[in-house]
């Protein structure tokens, strides 16, 4: 399998060796699906009666993770993928605990101590998925009778999923219709026990399998790649604000001790995972570490040559931004099309690729604006509870490990982190 083909399971394969595969056999079961379809897919009768009788825990970790992702895709996938898991849930006998994972950042854009408390589709008037299903069926329809292009088709659910959330209050697709969902579980867990937990941003692995694995762009790890690729000359957003992170084997080690424990003591319970009430980091904090960390080992260009970082120029609202962006690219892009007209559409290849680069800079800072600017701390008082009552109850803590407090974010960036993102995202 894919998975089982990537850098996360080469401690395991060293380990085991030969015995790597009758092991994983051991372990896992695949079966063919898709939580975008009723009974998840699962076309097979005799394989779904089966499932329903056996299965006594379900994670619900599918999900689009894509801030700007397509509108349609979202829906399906984040939200009536949860709608799906959550019937089959029910139809599991032996059923303790559905433990679905969400993010902090349901939250929106609200500001201040967010608490652990869930949400209800009731607390935002006219919100209807069946309605928001037809909007994009009819776009869809819309669009194909159009004869619309698929890259034309695939910006407009985009711009989409950026229109929609916003008529709610809501910032983008991804934590909009993770918003849905938490609502949807809500409504529909009758009497089931459901745990709900909200990672925050979430970083590199800190100590297992091993340290500095992460896989993909996320948020702040788009920012180190452009910086340290001498991309990166300006930043918009509150450089003192607190920016939660926590390390993705922290994320699973607070989901595995979470199943266990309501597992065994059924109940409901919505944990946040992140670090900014016990150990904050700050923005200003990453600049720093990325300004030590790639100028004392800075990234080789193509042409073997080294990439020379310095201090970024900070914009502390939009109002500035965008007067860098007018004098710097703007006004000259102005220039060139002017030039351009006059010249019988001779520069039209540079004017085109310029106006395409600054229409992806704007769209990006559009979609991170409320991140950059975001001003909330995530109160984690019934994580730490979790956290108590699993080393009262001889939990391994130094194995299932999931305090933020012993984290040292110097030793982490600078030797973990930052390096993990060089060695796997980097290309």
């Amino acid at each position: 399998m894919q998975i089982l083909g990537t850098d996360l399971f080469n401690l395991l394969k060293e380990k085991l060796g030969t015995n790597f595969n009758s092991f994983i056999s051991e372990k896992l079961t695949v079966f063919p699906g898709d939580i975008c379809y009723e009974d998840l897919g699962l076309k097979d009768s005799i394989l779904k009666e089966e499932i329903c009788n056996q299965v006594d825990v379900i994670v619900n970790l599918a999900a689009t993770t894509n801030f700007d992702e397509r509108y349609d895709i979202a829906l399906d996938l984040n939200v009536f993928g949860a709608k799906h898991v959550i019937n089959f849930a029910k139809q599991c006998i032996k059923l303790k605990v559905l433990v679905h994972v969400s993010t902090a950042y349901v939250c929106g854009e609200r500001g201040g101590l967010i608490l652990e408390n869930p949400y209800h589709f009731k607390d935002v008037p006219g919100l209807d998925i069946d309605a928001e299903k037809k909007i994009v069926r009819d776009k869809l329809d819309h669009l194909q009778k159009q004869g619309a292009t698929h890259n034309e088709i695939k910006m407009a659910m985009k711009d989409l999923g950026i229109t929609r959330p916003k008529v709610y209050g809501w910032p983008n697709t991804y934590v909009f219709t993770k918003a849905i969902a938490e609502m949807l579980v809500e409504q529909m867990k009758e009497t089931m026990p459901v745990v709900i937990l909200r990672p925050a941003i979430v970083t590199s692995t800190f100590k297992e399998p091993f340290s500095g694995w992460v896989e993909g762009v996320r948020t702040i790890d788009s920012l180190g790649v452009a910086y340290g690729k001498g991309k990166l000359t300006c930043f918009l957003g509150n450089i003192n604000g607190v920016v939660d992170v926590i390390p993705g084997d922290m994320v699973v080690n607070a989901i595995l001790v979470a199943m266990v424990a309501h597992a065994h003591h059924p109940s409901d319970a919505i944990y946040h995972v992140g670090s900014s009430v016990r150990n904050p980091v700050r923005y200003s904090n990453l600049q720093d570490y990325g300004l030590r960390y790639f100028t004392a080992k800075p990234w080789i260009n193509k042409d073997g040559t080294p990439v020379k970082v310095g201090k970024v120029t900070v914009f502390t609202n939009m109002a500035s931004f965008r007067r860098y962006m007018f004098i710097h690219y703007l006004f000259w892009l102005k220039g060139l099309e002017l030039a351009n007209s006059a010249f019988c559409k001779y520069f039209q290849g540079t004017y085109q690729e310029l106006n395409r680069k600054i229409q992806i800079v704007m769209r990006l800072v559009e979609l991170y604006r409320p991140y950059l600017f975001f001003n909330g701390i995530f109160d984690d008082m019934n994580t730490e509870k979790l956290r108590v009552a699993a080393t009262e109850g001889g939990v391994e803590t130094d194995l299932f490990y999931f305090d933020p407090k012993v984290i040292n974010w110097d030793d982490y960036f600078m030797n973990t982190h930052l390096p993990g993102i060089v060695k796997y995202i980097f290309k």
